[in-house]
């Protein structure tokens, strides 16, 4: 029987690409693969494709190209705004990188590592920990999520502040383009300026030009010494004064630094089984600091204390606590990983991927707050993230014993202030979440036409025939 807009011969043809074990038609396989971690989109697909090898990649596109069938990358399934769901009209196809999921090579020499488009990232950390390396990225989703995923969104997590996001953590790529071709960019140069920079048109790209198959990553040496703080605070300016004595005192030995308010802790500690409150008293705000140095672990002892104790003498820290184990940094940070989904109990919850220069998260915390207060009032603001590097997670709870529903159903209004705030500030809407669907039309609004028409013509170059991940990002008519 013929699907509407893909007839079953193609549908054969495609699955005689990868085998018949390595398909999946049944829409009890396929539901967990249609709907994104917090249920704002649910799409539909007729098959999911598991290719096996970049050859094989390579033969569904020409195929997709010829044909002008629809596909969706997808490797782990975690984005937040619906890039890697299906759209609903049932014609798109599912390109799966699970099973291209090896390591490839780890050069501790050269400090890279090697690996395909499906390695998990919590296999890539470990396979540079057996060489007492450090591959740097790390993310809550980090048993689930594969290293494709994480370019194609310039994936950023909690260590941007040392060492960058999937940007500059990324040497080389193996991409296969919609015509079914294969660019093998697999270079290994720190230094290489011949020509246009193609790699970094397919990192963030959202696999809206091509399929990442493979890629050379950064590592860097382990880190000797390491230590975790929490500290106490009274506001966000406080927090931000105490990120700038810490960026001066610690250098690039300072790798994390994130805000966390009192509500957040209170989420967790009461939905995360085994995360406790680490200080005797609540704060309005909290500090999460991590040094890491590369040359003795009594340095970076030397260093948590100075800084702690300069914020005691000073008033600006309230109180603190340093962990004396790794579990207890890992406690630590359990806590602030944790506090989106300690949010889920709370109900009904409107969240924000923003970043804004840092000196301006004061100012953009106090505004934002006021401006939801006055349309939500009993609104549950749970504002987090990574202040070292500007990017506020600005997440908003319904009121206590609001109707979820109508709650959800002003997201786009509530998106619209926050992001108005933001935008003022010269910030941006989407820090390190991507765009997917949740944030075409938007983008297209706010970003300058002649950038629009730029995204345009290199999405046009790539894919002709519009047939990778369509609807994401930039909209093609």
């Amino acid at each position: 029987m013929d699907l509407p807009g893909i007839s079953s011969d193609i549908l054969s043809r495609f699955a005689a690409i990868v085998g018949p074990a390595n398909v999946l038609r049944s829409a009890e396989d396929i539901a967990p693969r249609l709907v994104e971690n917090r249920g704002l989109y649910r799409g539909a697909s007729p098959m999911i494709l598991k290719p096996g090898s970049t050859r094989e990649v390579a033969d569904i596109l020409q195929l997709a190209t010829e044909t002008r069938t629809p596909i969706v990358p997808q490797t782990g399934n975690t984005g937040l705004v619906g890039g890697q769901v299906p759209r609903e009209s049932g014609t798109d196809l599912i390109l799966s990188l699970e099973r291209m999921n090896r390591i490839l090579d780890v050069d501790p020499v050269a400090n890279v590592l090697a690996a395909e488009g499906g390695a998990i990232l919590a296999e890539v950390q470990h396979a540079a920990q057996s060489v007492q390396r450090l591959f740097p990225l790390s993310l809550g989703s980090e048993g689930s999520c594969r290293i494709g995923g994480n370019l194609s969104t310039n994936a950023g997590g909690t260590a941007v502040l040392a060492y960058g996001n999937m940007r500059q953590l990324c040497l080389g790529l193996e991409v296969v383009l919609p015509t079914g071709e294969i660019w093998d960019g697999m270079r290994r140069l720190k230094k290489d300026n011949t020509g246009y920079d193609l790699r970094d048109l397919f990192i963030g790209a959202e696999g809206t030009l091509g399929i990442i198959t493979g890629a050379v990553l950064k590592l860097f040496p382990q880190p000797v010494g390491r230590q975790v703080a929490l500290a106490g605070l009274a506001s966000p300016a406080d927090a931000l004064r105490l990120f700038e004595k810490a960026s001066n005192l610690c250098g690039t030995s300072l790798t994390g630094f994130e805000l966390m308010p009192r509500i957040g802790v209170e989420f967790t500690t009461r939905h995360i089984e085994g995360v406790r409150d680490p200080l005797s008293e609540p704060h309005p705000w909290y500090a999460l600091i991590d040094i890491s140095t590369s040359d003795s672990a009594e340095t970076a002892e030397t260093m948590v204390h100075a800084l702690l104790e300069w914020g005691l003498e000073t008033g600006l820290v309230r109180d603190a606590v340093i962990a004396n184990s790794v579990a207890q940094q890992k406690a630590l940070w359990h806590m602030r990983e944790s506090m989106s989904d300690a949010q889920k109990p709370e109900g009904g919850s409107i969240k924000h991927d923003v970043s804004v220069p840092v000196s301006s998260i004061p100012p953009f915390m106090e505004a934002a707050d006021a401006a939801i207060m006055a349309a939500i009032p009993g609104a549950r603001i749970c504002a987090f993230g990574h202040l070292g590097d500007g990017n506020i997670h600005y997440n908003i709870s319904q009121p206590v014993g609001a109707d979820k529903a109508a709650f959800l159903a002003r997201w786009h209004e509530i998106n619209e202030i926050v992001h108005g705030i933001v935008l003022s500030l010269n910030g941006s809407i989407s820090a390190e979440h991507g765009i997917g669907q949740l944030k075409r039309d938007e983008l297209a609004r706010i970003r300058p036409t002649i950038e629009i028409d730029l995204m345009r013509r290199i999405k046009r170059a790539f894919d002709p025939a519009n047939i990778m991940n369509p609807g994401k990002v930039i909209a093609i008519e």
